[in-house]
């Protein structure tokens, strides 16, 4: 099948894409830590910077062994189980989902400052539709759009800290002085580190979303997204910090914290320059809200292709984008902004939480790959103990963040649930298919016909989720192997039907495989096993006739976990899953 994406995405703009959400945080990030931190700030804003440094490592072996859309989703999917995976999902949606409606409601703040007469919550659903129509259109469009509110960003951010410079240059530093006296928190420096981390954490959500759209990068480029937002992130948050602490006296700066950023400029500058820096704000924050768009694309038509949601969602234009999934997104962030009010603080929750339990995640998957997939190809590795040094990090934010509000946690946790649960209706699906056809069936008896047609109509329903068919490639592999991947199906899928595919260069017949096939036949009833034979060479060309010859889509096909030697990236063989 051909693609549909004709045009990869170069460095430029796959940093542009994710880049414009992490570099958002510059506009509020500095703010928000030296109001726990105080003059110490910019030192929790560099400890955040060396765990994102880490990050670096532990994404680049994870994407580069599986080289797949789908974040922590994808890892999690091809080291443990589809229900663990799923867990994964639904926090990058959720974040996603609080990314777009509050980096909306945000960019329409900065605007209201500009042009008072505006309603902020009619222009934050604007905003939305505006992003929906634009990803409708194409990653190719949404990347033009992206690169130019990123160069914007950029220079602005630029021009602000250069402005910012010369004005220490010329003024002194007695602000600084003054601001550095400052008694500290009673419980001492650690602890007020502590807290400035905690909340400067909100400076590397983002982070993930390059993972999400991977499969639509150059090769090569991934890795090079996640140097460049370290970078600007790294460079930027702490600096801001720096020039905010020598130029700003700390009492004044919770009365600006809507919009520091523009006040510093209107410090330094003068009005010109605070309105560079809003209108920048109202772009680059807009930016964000398309990053949400197409992360959250990639990873539920991923999630779609292997039946964790409706095949509905799999519908695409002519530019290969899926609509449908953008639509629905679209509505549930419109839902989430009319149920909150447009009170940020309950999604503030939500997007703190939901970033931070997938990077936890994300290292875990890193951690579980080293142990099941030791033998997979992978352009970097990072350290075992610096992988669980993250993960310890990212915990120490998490909970830091519960201690900072335990309300938004709680409004954390009435969002997780719900979306719990849907999925979980979702993975089982069948059971409850067969429940609901078992209670129809009891009491409706007295009204048969209703019943009759009601059961007609489920089981159709639940024929069809057993019909499809799955493939493993074995490589003659001994009976207890089989027997997992047995497990793996029986535990993970809803089908009914297994094809074991032995390729061989020569005729001979593998009496001793088909041996230990009879067995598993019989210890697995419900699962019917067709054992195929066939000469040829196994790879991409083999997997494509395969997958055209028995209609079964490539996601629905499973393989062992390659060697160093296998001649083949797992990229190539198009989303063929790893199961052993």
């Amino acid at each position: 099948m051909k693609d549909k994406i004709v045009h990869k995405l170069n460095e430029l703009q796959a940093t542009a894409i994710c880049g414009n959400d992490i570099s958002s945080s510059c506009l509020y990030v500095s703010a928000l830590t030296i109001g726990y931190a105080g003059q110490y700030a910019w030192i929790s804003l560099l400890v955040v910077a060396v765990v994102l440094f880490m990050f670096r490592k532990i994404y680049g072996e994870v994407v580069g062994a599986l080289p797949l859309n789908g974040g922590a989703y994808n890892v999690l999917l091809n080291t443990s189980s589809k229900r663990i995976a799923s867990i994964a999902a639904i926090l990058t949606v959720l974040s996603y989902m609080a990314t777009a409606v509050i980096s909306a409601s945000e960019a329409m703040h900065y605007l209201h400052n500009i042009f008072t007469g505006i309603n902020v919550q009619i222009a934050t659903a604007i905003v939305l539709f505006i992003f929906t129509a634009i990803a409708i259109v194409g990653i190719g469009e949404s990347a033009a759009v992206a690169v130019f509110i990123f160069i914007i960003h950029l220079i602005s951010l630029t021009l602000l800290v250069g402005t910012a410079l010369f004005f220490i240059l010329n003024h002194g530093t007695e602000t600084f002085s003054l601001n550095w006296k400052l008694p500290a928190h009673p419980q001492g420096i650690a602890y007020t580190l502590f807290l400035g981390f905690s909340a400067a954490m909100l400076g590397i959500s983002g982070f993930e979303s390059s993972a999400n759209f991977v499969e639509e990068q150059q090769p090569g480029v991934f890795r090079k997204t996640l140097r460049n937002m370290w970078a600007i992130v790294s460079f930027f948050n702490p600096v801001i910090a720096i020039i905010l602490i020598a130029i700003i006296p700390v009492i004044e700066l919770d009365e600006h914290k809507e919009s520091l950023l523009a006040y510093l400029g209107q410090t330094t500058g003068g009005s010109w320059l605070a309105w560079v820096i809003s209108i920048d704000a109202v772009l680059v924050l807009c930016g964000a809200v398309l990053t949400s768009f197409v992360g959250v694309s990639g990873l539920l038509k991923r999630m779609t292709l292997d039946r964790i949601l409706p095949n509905y969602f799999l519908k695409e234009n002519k530019n290969g984008s899926s609509y449908r999934i953008v639509i629905v997104f679209l509505i549930l962030c419109i839902s989430v902004m009319i149920a909150t009010k447009g009170h940020l603080e309950s999604l503030a929750g939500v997007y703190t939480f939901s970033f931070l339990a997938v990077m936890a995640l994300f290292g875990i998957g890193n951690l579980m790959l080293k142990i099941k997939r030791r033998k997979l190809p992978r352009p970097e590795k990072a350290n075992g103990l610096v992988v669980v040094i993250a993960i310890a990090f990212i915990i120490t934010g998490f909970v830091g963040n519960m201690y900072l509000s335990k309300e938004a946690f709680n409004t954390f946790i009435q969002y997780l649930i719900p979306a719990l649960i849907l999925v979980f209706l979702m993975l089982n699906r069948s059971m409850l298919i067969r429940t609901t056809v078992s209670v129809l069936s009891y009491f409706y008896k007295p009204i048969r016909k209703f019943a009759i047609i009601s059961n007609r109509y489920l089981e159709r329903v639940n024929r069809k989720l057993h019909s499809q068919e799955f493939v493993f490639f074995t490589k003659g592999d001994d009976v207890a192997i089989l027997n997992k991947v047995m497990q793996y199906v029986e535990d993970n899928e809803t089908t009914k039907k297994l094809k074991i595919v032995n390729i061989k260069k020569d005729n001979t017949c593998n009496e001793a495989l088909k041996k230990d096939l009879e067995v598993l036949d019989r210890a697995y009833p419900e699962i019917h096993i067709e054992f195929v034979e066939m000469q040829g060479n196994f790879g991409p060309e083999l997997i494509d006739e395969l997958s055209n010859k028995w209609d079964i889509p490539k996601n629905f096909m499973f393989i062992g976990s390659p060697g160093d030697k296998f001649p083949y990236k797992v990229s190539e063989l198009g989303g063929v899953r790893l199961i052993m």
